[in-house]
């Protein structure tokens, strides 16, 4: 869902080996040792020599990451939004099922969305449709018949739940005559999957 690579992470005269993740909101590394830290909490960072040095809340971690530090650090600097990665822009109406997250909604209206709470009005462009329970997506037929043919369903499910597990979706979304095409990371614990109407038959 974000950048991923192999690492080395310095800490003081400690190192270790593993995976380093970079999130819409957070940067994880999980191999000798795990950590997380939260962009939010990230006070300078820096790239030098395929070094990325970040100064964070409880001191500073280097990832030794090649040819990848200077964007892992652009990214750091200016992070993209949830919004930017659910491809919403200022203007768009965008549908909203189930989903209740205030941050996330506050989020998309700062990116000049518009939102509709509740249904799915004609002709819409991005449905935002949280599930909890595969009952749920016998919808999934009736909301396509309501998007604009170049529009998408973001079906939001709770990782870990292999009830509302990505295969489960997938074949959902083949009865409605959808595909699949992205998956993002839609909050800590809520990955979204984009489905959209197929090409040959918009």
């Amino acid at each position: 869902m974000g950048a991923e690579a192999r690492t080395t992470l310095k800490i003081g005269r400690q190192s270790y080996e593993g995976t380093a993740l970079l999130e819409t909101d957070e940067l994880r590394f999980r191999g000798d040792t795990r950590m997380r830290i939260a962009l939010r909490d990230v006070s300078a960072v820096s790239a030098k020599d395929g070094t990325l040095r970040v100064e964070h809340a409880n001191g500073i971690a280097c990832f030794v990451l090649g040819d990848v530090a200077e964007s892992w650090a652009e990214k750091i600097r200016s992070p993209r939004t949830l919004a930017d990665k659910l491809g919403i822009k200022r203007g768009m109406q965008v549908a909203v099922i189930d989903v209740d997250d205030r941050d996330i909604l506050d989020d998309l209206e700062a990116k000049g969305a518009q939102l509709i709470i509740g249904s799915v009005p004609q002709d819409t462009m991005v449905v935002l449709f949280r599930i909890g329970r595969p009952s749920q997506l016998a919808t999934l037929s009736a909301m396509t018949s309501r998007i604009a043919r170049d529009g998408a369903i973001w079906v939001v499910h709770p990782r870990g739940d292999a009830s509302v597990g990505d295969t489960v979706i997938f074949a959902a979304a083949r009865d409605a005559g959808l595909t699949y095409t992205k998956v993002v990371r839609f909050s800590e614990h809520d990955t979204a999957e984009k489905l959209v109407i197929p090409r040959t038959a918009r």
